[in-house]
């Protein structure tokens, strides 16, 4: 009996420990798996393909692209060609070469012209007592130029052929640059048409011109058909689409940017093979785009942006707005001369239209020194004013 009870007692005492326990098979949270798989996936596509327009933006956010892409990591920088490093180079030391400035600096005047220049006597009367301030050259395409001012006498360069449209255009700009640039003493160069006439006296324009650092060369951004629709993928990789730029071929540049433009052959070339009417279905315009594009790549903060020429498109057709002898009137002319902004206007549905002032040294001054396009029969009214309307 002793033996029993204790052996009860000892099991009573004991530890009972439980046997292990069998659990049902994790389930296994699928729709965390399948949204981070989208996510991922959403964020591999939208780097790799990134929207081309702002609209495929706001799928996901209501703050469009910027949120987006603050997600992404940076686009890696491209590896520069052979070509563009030998050419940045040069142009990096053209362009940290000091100006010279001195009393016998000169602005070299290059007309583009098909033959004789209706306005010589207009220009005859601006240039007048100012001869050792500038140079004059005339690129004739066409036909042999009859001059009926001095100043214009024997001051004809070798031309070519010009055909509207085509980098023969670009060439007679950059042959007239490789004439000019002969002469040190020129340190700007103002390239203007047959139809043009100066809206200012010689001496205010040649202060606006050299009292400046920097070149007046239109360019803009176009998203439309007119525009970034004439881009060629061909222009690839040095010329990208996001720096395919438009503007007015009327220029006016200083030496260094002068001598970027003749040294240039990459981007020159570029153009010349596919910057062309009807290439792929494009009509692109080499003069509208090649001195836009190329200098926004290489030195976008040396030029103005806009053109000191002006010319009224303000009609919406294929060709500006030209003036007749019945339209010359001093208030026409004060009007221009008294315009502050520069206006751009894509070609896109959305007719955006894009303004900023016209800054010389940072201060807003009025754009235009030079005007087109006028009409031969223009001359005597445009003499009758001249005085009154240069007076500023």
């Amino acid at each position: 009996m002793k033996t029993g009870q204790a052996w009860r007692v000892g099991m009573g005492d004991m530890q009972v420990f439980p046997g292990p326990r069998h659990r049902p098979p994790m389930k296994r949270p699928m729709w965390i798996i399948v949204l981070v798989s989208l996510v991922t996936v959403f964020l591999i596509c939208a780097y790799m393909y990134p929207p081309q327009s702002s609209g495929a933006c706001y799928v996901f956010s209501s703050r469009g692209c910027e949120v987006i892409s603050n997600w992404l990591p940076p686009t890696p920088a491209r590896e520069f060609t052979d070509e563009e490093l030998a050419s940045r180079a040069v142009i990096r030391d053209i362009l940290n070469t000091p100006a010279i400035q001195s009393e016998s600096s000169k602005i070299a005047f290059m007309f583009l012209t098909p033959g004789s220049l209706p306005f010589e006597k207009l220009w005859d009367k601006f240039f007048y007592g100012h001869e050792d301030k500038f140079s004059v050259y005339v690129h004739a395409s066409k036909e042999k130029p009859i001059h009926v001012s001095g100043h214009f006498a024997n001051r004809d360069i070798h031309s070519d052929q010009v055909i509207w449209g085509k980098i023969s255009m670009v060439d007679a700009e950059r042959r007239l640059l490789a004439y000019a640039l002969q002469d040190p003493a020129n340190q700007h160069f103002v390239l203007l048409s047959d139809s043009c006439v100066p809206l200012h006296n010689f001496d205010y324009i040649y202060n606006y011109l050299m009292h400046t650092n920097i070149s007046f060369v239109d360019c803009f951004q176009d998203p439309g058909p007119h525009g970034n629709g004439r881009y060629s993928e061909h222009m690839l990789p040095e010329i990208e689409k996001k720096d395919f730029r438009k503007g007015a071929q009327w220029f006016s540049m200083k030496r260094q940017h002068a001598v970027i433009v003749l040294a240039d052959y990459l981007y020159y070339s570029k153009f010349r093979d596919y910057c062309k009417p009807g290439l792929e279905g494009r009509n692109c315009i080499a003069d509208e785009h090649y001195l836009p594009t190329f200098f926004h790549i290489v030195d976008p903060g040396g030029i103005a942006n806009w053109s000191i020429t002006h010319v009224d498109w303000s009609e919406r057709k294929w060709h500006p707005k030209s003036y007749k002898a019945r339209d010359i009137t001093e208030e026409l002319l004060k009007n221009i001369t008294s315009i502050d902004e520069s206006v751009h206007v894509t070609s896109d549905e959305k007719k955006e239209v894009q303004r900023w002032p016209c800054l010389w040294n940072g201060e807003q001054r009025p754009c235009y020194l030079f005007a087109r396009k006028f009409y031969p029969e223009a001359l005597d009214n445009l003499l009758h004013l001249f005085s009154n309307y240069t007076a500023i």
